[in-house]
């Protein structure tokens, strides 16, 4: 099917089966409008190359596509992120994490040291900086493409992020936190859901077996990078915070805690370095 005005595309769009909204944002990016224009203007023209090019996105993103990676953009805790297929498409949940790090910012005094591992995007490093302008934020990241997106976003919000290179802990020798946060890959290799995320990253997705190496590997590495007292907070899969809790606990964290996501389910666990 042809299309050459905002009605006939978005028919187009439904008879592929995407969601009405998804349809509206790609046509609006392409057209630079909002979704208010297409409602009124559902006869306005659309000339034949962008006709084509949205074709071509309605069929990536029916064949599953993330929007964010067509539009190249996506809101994560009140900023508007660039992403790319080099990173994760940042989900609402782990602003449970951004979260419960900038309560606990609160309570250190003078300029609290905070660093995220496995950054991505560098969602969860600039939310909180941008939350708490005063603490000293580094973020570390193995893809160097997604690092360059980072430090993209980093620049063009002003948040002064530091970044750098390098296989979780590699980089940090020497260094030591008030607190650690990381949104590691945690989903295990055989999980069903896998398929459906094929389009991202999948290094930051799983790191095969039970999902739970990567977490493992954060919870030995972090007493050597934390300051007496200071926190360790770590996404993981909705099934895994009992598994994480004994690993912090046999660690020799204390104060463990968890939190729930947007839906209900455990998602951040936590743990403090004893004083």
């Amino acid at each position: 099917m042809k299309f050459s005005d905002v009605r006939s595309a978005l028919s187009h769009a439904r008879l592929l089966g995407l969601d009405r909204l998804d349809a509206q944002l790609l046509l609006a990016a392409a057209l630079q409008q909002n979704r208010a224009w297409l409602i009124s203007h559902d006869d306005a023209p659309l000339a034949p190359a962008l006709a084509f090019r949205l074709t071509e996105q309605m069929m990536q993103r029916a064949a599953g596509m993330p929007l964010a990676y067509l539009l190249g953009e996506q809101e994560f805790h009140g900023l508007l992120l660039t992403v790319t297929p080099d990173t994760l498409v940042p989900r609402p949940d782990t602003e449970t994490l951004v979260d419960w790090a900038l309560e606990l910012l609160t309570h250190i005094d003078g300029t609290p040291s905070l660093v995220d591992l496995g950054t991505g995007s560098g969602a969860i490093a600039l939310a909180i900086k941008a939350g708490c302008p005063a603490a000293r934020v580094s973020a570390v990241d193995l893809s160097a493409a997604a690092l360059a997106v980072a430090q993209g976003n980093a620049q063009r919000l002003k948040l002064d992020v530091s970044f750098q290179h390098g296989d979780w802990w590699q980089p940090l020798a020497g260094q030591r936190f008030e607190i650690i946060v990381s949104n590691p890959p945690y989903i295990a290799g055989g999980d069903p859901h896998l398929p459906a995320l094929k389009a991202e990253p999948i290094g930051a997705l799983t790191p095969g077996g039970d999902g739970l190496s990567d977490l493992r590997q954060l919870i030995e590495g972090a007493p050597a990078h934390l300051r007496p007292g200071g926190w360790l907070l770590l996404e993981h899969g909705y099934d895994q915070a009992p598994a994480v809790a004994e690993a912090l606990r046999l660690r020799g964290f204390a104060e463990l805690d968890m939190r729930r996501d947007l839906g209900g389910q455990p998602r951040v666990s936590a743990g403090r370095w004893p004083l």
